[in-house]
């Protein structure tokens, strides 16, 4: 099963853990008014199922609602990993102190799930 980020963060929020709040926004104008209701800084980013959004522009950090629509105005379109960005998550901007990647995939040998982490991305 695939996910967008913004169906994880769901996902998680509905199972009691805590994600910095977030809006879909299809447009510039959705974005703006998303930045404006989260009422700080915000991180605009691409909702496609490939990874490298950051490297690709997929992901930028915005002051205020009318720099999340500028943002949205250049993501949109944009093609990322096979992918074209149809929408965006609006969310909250936070500082990050450390960040982790994990993964949990099927084993069809061992017939199990297998759970990765690791504290590195793509290169």
């Amino acid at each position: 099963m695939k996910l967008h980020e913004h169906q994880s963060r769901q996902l998680l929020s509905g199972s009691g853990i805590p994600v910095p709040a977030a809006r879909l926004a299809a447009d510039p104008a959705a974005a703006a008014q998303a930045a404006a209701e989260l009422a700080g800084p915000v991180v605009v980013k691409a909702q496609v199922l490939s990874g490298g959004r950051g490297k690709a522009g997929g992901v930028k950090l915005a002051a205020d609602a009318a720099a999340a629509a500028a943002a949205t105005a250049q993501i949109l379109g944009l093609e990322i990993g096979g992918d074209r960005v149809e929408k965006v998550m609006v969310a909250e901007a936070v500082d990050i102190d450390a960040e982790y990647y994990l993964a949990a995939l099927p084993d069809r040998e061992a017939g199990r799930l297998m759970v990765m982490a690791s504290g590195r991305g793509r290169h």
